[in-house]
């Protein structure tokens, strides 16, 4: 039944966005893509609800804004977005990027996960990013809630030198993150950094380049679900 579903839901996304096929420049398409972004991408779920969060100064997160919430965002100082999505032709990118030019504000794109491992370069380049966007910066993902998580932790730990239980505080069920869900996989991260760390503390940025291995961090998370099955 569920795999039916599924199938049925697939099938619809593919339909909606063949209607627009990457393009909002006529008014076909653009119908097409805004109920896409409405429907499949969840827009209307967020028109009250925004997640939104200041984790450091000139920092925020939140979860993916539409035109209306990037105007909000510019009228209070912020001039760099970050999304942590897929880059490409999507409802949900092409919208944003239309509304970041018209209002003045800088698209960067970095795409992260919520349910495994990020490659250890995609870490590096990060934070890389971390220390040259300019603030007031925004980022988000879908909902705010897990790559956005993720990247706020890693954020404190690199640019503001916060202690792990600082960081461990953007994973959180306030910002809807679940722990024992498959994005689980993000906290079980920290738990190898901090492992890690009581012996042989370092940057994080070190961590990640030296000691950060992803396979075993997805084994040991899949092996800490089954156990408590």
């Amino acid at each position: 039944m569920f795999d039916q579903l599924k199938t049925r839901l697939d099938a619809f996304d593919r339909r909606m966005r063949d209607a627009f096929d990457g393009d909002i420049s006529t008014p076909a398409g653009r119908f097409a893509a805004f109920w896409h972004f409405q429907i499949m991408d969840h827009a209307f779920l967020r028109i009250f609800w925004t997640n939104l969060h200041q984790f450091a100064p000139g920092a925020w997160r939140s979860n993916q804004p539409d035109a209306r919430r990037l105007r909000r965002y510019r009228d209070m100082g912020i001039r760099t977005v970050l999304s942590l999505r897929r880059d490409g032709p999507a409802s949900h990118q092409l919208f944003e990027a239309e509304a970041c030019r018209a209002l003045g504000l800088t698209l960067v794109n970095h795409r992260m996960h919520a349910r495994r491992m990020a490659r250890r370069a995609d870490l590096l380049a990060l934070l890389d990013l971390f220390e040259t966007i300019e603030k007031p910066f925004v980022m988000h993902c879908k909902s705010g809630a897990d790559r956005s998580g993720i990247a706020s932790a890693l954020y404190l730990l690199h640019v503001e030198g916060a202690t792990l239980a600082e960081a461990r505080r953007m994973l959180h069920w306030r910002f809807i993150h679940f722990r024992n869900s498959d994005s689980g996989v993000l906290d079980q991260m920290l738990d190898a950094c901090e492992a890690d760390m009581m012996t042989d503390p370092m940057p994080i940025r070190d961590w990640i380049a030296t000691r950060y291995d992803p396979d075993a961090i997805e084994a040991a998370f899949r092996a800490h679900r089954h156990r408590g099955r």
